[in-house]
């Protein structure tokens, strides 16, 4: 095991405008489960290849433990790579994939079975080792390919995406199986995914990117409670949270004709443009007399113990789209009214400009 530092490590392509990876610092800790996340080409995947050593370094360097590996061949780095598509050998046996890396290393045959039952014991495997991947399942290739790994007992494990072939019910099965694999085996783990309810659940940390630099890495709780910037306060959480543009009076926010009370920290330091975050969970309904914002339901998805309501609403400044999380016993049907607010502590106060959080 190892810790794992990139010390502003770059990847700029030839020919390219700007670089994939402009440059970041990241500290990765011994035994951690680290997630990368973000959207489509933000660079999440060419970080994680750079510390493999499948990418270039073109500025700044990477280390694993105190070694410098940046210039280091990628069958010299000791990491293991779970690949997306499995990549596992079609005419060999479940026993033969696992241990092939072994096979091709020299080591000794007793030893390479021994690591191999040891790993299948651990994944659930052990019956399936004379068969070929074509008679296992998608979850079943995907443990194989975690077992290729972990007979390495490598310092890290690299992961690039490695659900993202799986049905939705596997996954979620299949992301608990890693989660709990990691923490028993307790090898510094660099996780990339683009799904990041996925980043939320499996990872100790989570390191959020985008164009290429890192927004935010904290835990995932305080990404979702404390987004530090616009991107991460609309990227986090599923559905995602309501930014509503509003502008600052007297130390309230004024969304239209409605006055929002924000947190007193927020008051002191917010002037003109501001954009507001309310999580759908933190909206409350109220009568009409109260005075709450409008929302007309276009859509409502039932989730069994509660709801998300998907609606419009006429007030400047507000989304094509307010979602509200609401009990199932409130009986919320498309066509109807609601009317709703939240409390202080409940709203996420940015610089419109910036970007830039501005709450607590």
């Amino acid at each position: 095991m190892a810790t794992v530092t990139f010390e502003k490590a770059q990847r700029w392509y030839p020919g390219a405008d700007s670089p994939a990876v402009k440059g970041i610092d990241l500290e990765i800790g011994d035994g951690e489960f680290m997630v990368l996340v973000g959207p489509s080409g933000c660079g999440k995947s060419t970080t994680l290849r750079m510390l493999a050593g499948l990418e270039d370094v073109t500025d700044g360097r990477i280390l694993i433990g105190d070694r410098d590996v940046t210039k280091v061949p990628p069958k010299d780095r000791d990491i293991a790579m779970v690949f997306q598509n499995y990549a596992l050998y079609p005419h060999m046996s479940v026993a033969d994939n696992m241990g092939f890396a072994l096979k091709m290393a020299k080591v000794d045959g007793a030893e390479r079975e021994r690591r191999v039952k040891e790993a299948a014991s651990i994944l659930g495997l052990t019956e399936y080792l004379d068969r070929k991947p074509k008679a296992l399942s998608g979850g079943q290739r995907q443990r194989v390919a975690m077992g290729r790994a972990i007979v390495r007992q490598p310092q890290v494990f690299c992961m690039d995406e490695p659900l993202s072939n799986l049905d939705a019910k596997m996954r979620v099965n299949t992301r608990t199986d890693i989660a709990k694999l990691q923490a028993d085996l307790g090898v510094t783990t660099v996780y990339v995914t683009h799904d990041q309810v996925e980043a939320m659940t499996m990872g100790d940390r989570v390191a959020v990117m985008n164009a290429g630099e890192l927004q935010q890495v904290d835990t995932p709780l305080n990404l979702y409670t404390k987004p530090v910037n616009l991107f991460v306060a609309g990227f986090i959480g599923s559905p995602q949270m309501n930014l509503i543009e509003a502008t600052a009076v007297d130390g309230q926010a004024k969304i239209g004709e409605y006055l929002v009370p924000v947190d007193p920290t927020s008051a002191r330091k917010m002037q003109g443009r501001i954009t507001l975050g309310v999580r759908p969970e933190a909206w409350r309904l109220v009568s009409a007399a109260e005075g709450g914002l409008p929302v007309h339901v276009t859509v409502v998805e039932e989730l069994g113990s509660d709801s998300f309501v998907y609606g419009t609403c006429d007030v400047e400044g507000t989304p094509s789209n307010i979602i509200v999380r609401v009990s199932a016993r409130d009986q919320v049907h498309k066509g109807d009214v609601l009317y709703v607010t939240t409390d202080p502590r409940d709203v996420h106060v940015f610089d419109t400009g910036t970007g830039l959080r501005l709450s607590e």
